[in-house]
């Protein structure tokens, strides 16, 4: 209900259909992902599994419902984009990339192994669909606002979608991006904040507090929605919002470690520690167990 009250004012695209066994699909795409994303952290024994398993469905929205896109044309010039720019969660963009049907599995097994393909930060063109190379964080935004405004000025119609952390939002280079695109009524940009309220050294709101959030954007000239970030159906349909003459901000309570080894869950620990044989192993069969054909 207080979801369906946000949209009040905002159309939502006839392409909003989601139904049971759609939904279904897609639940199960996202766990397989998650498997996937496990099983890099583990092999690769890598930190930032909390913050990759915290936007799997986001990314499952994306790209197996949303976005308007081709693995077998990657380079299409009318595609949707979408801008990583929590790179370091870069395991959870390969992921579903190679689900999508991007790239071979096998390739998932060469994370940050000597002579591999999938760099710890995803890097252009390294696979095909990563469209910019990340790093340093506050960054995303700023290129996305970019190939936005480029796209106005070239009169294209594909849309520009981009993946922030909260912890991201911390820096002043976001809120300049932020500032540019709602002047420039960038309505061909969606923004989802994973807003998990975990960073690197501890909870968000106290590292720096980013309340009033909401607030925030809708005064710098964007349209916002507040959604549940593992409700598929939610996601769905935020996505579908048809923004007129302002950029859209989708933020998405999300859990950091959602659905990964159980005492990672939620925790700080997630962002470092990678799992254990046991925890690979409970995660997996508690997963695979959840995917029904």
């Amino acid at each position: 209900m207080e979801f369906t009250k946000q949209l009040f004012g905002l159309r939502i695209m006839n392409l909003y259909m989601l139904d049971k066994k759609r939904l279904r699909i897609l639940q199960n795409t996202a766990n397989k992902i998650r498997i996937s994303v496990i099983k890099m952290s583990f092999d690769a024994q890598s930190a930032h599994m909390g913050g990759s398993l915290s936007c799997i469905d986001i990314l499952t929205a994306l790209y197996f419902y949303s976005m308007n896109i081709n693995p077998k044309i990657p380079n299409d010039k009318n595609r949707d984009r979408l801008v990583f720019s929590k790179g370091h969660d870069a395991k959870a963009l390969y992921a579903t990339l190679c689900e999508r049907g991007y790239f071979p599995k096998k390739l998932l097994e060469t994370y940050e192994q000597n002579n591999g393909s999938l760099p710890g930060h995803s890097i252009r063109n390294c696979v095909p669909g990563i469209e910019t190379s990340s790093g340093s964080l506050g960054h995303g935004l700023s290129i996305s606002a970019g190939i936005a405004y480029a796209g106005k000025l070239d009169k294209k119609k594909y849309k520009v979608f981009t993946i922030i952390s909260d912890g991201e939002c911390d820096e002043g280079s976001t809120w300049e991006a932020i500032l540019f695109a709602g002047h420039h009524k960038l309505n061909n940009l969606i923004t989802i904040v994973d807003f998990n309220k975990l960073q690197g050294f501890g909870y968000t709101k106290d590292i720096l507090n980013l309340e009033p959030f909401l607030d925030k954007w809708k005064s710098f000239n964007w349209n916002v929605v507040k959604i549940n970030g593992h409700n598929l159906d939610e996601i769905a349909k935020a996505l579908a919002i048809k923004s007129i003459n302002k950029p859209l901000a989708i933020i998405a309570n999300t859990i950091k470690g959602y659905k990964g080894p159980e005492r990672h869950v939620n925790q700080i620990s997630s962002q470092y520690k990678p799992p254990t044989k046991d925890d690979l192993i409970a995660a997996i069969n508690r997963l695979e167990a959840e995917i029904i054909i």
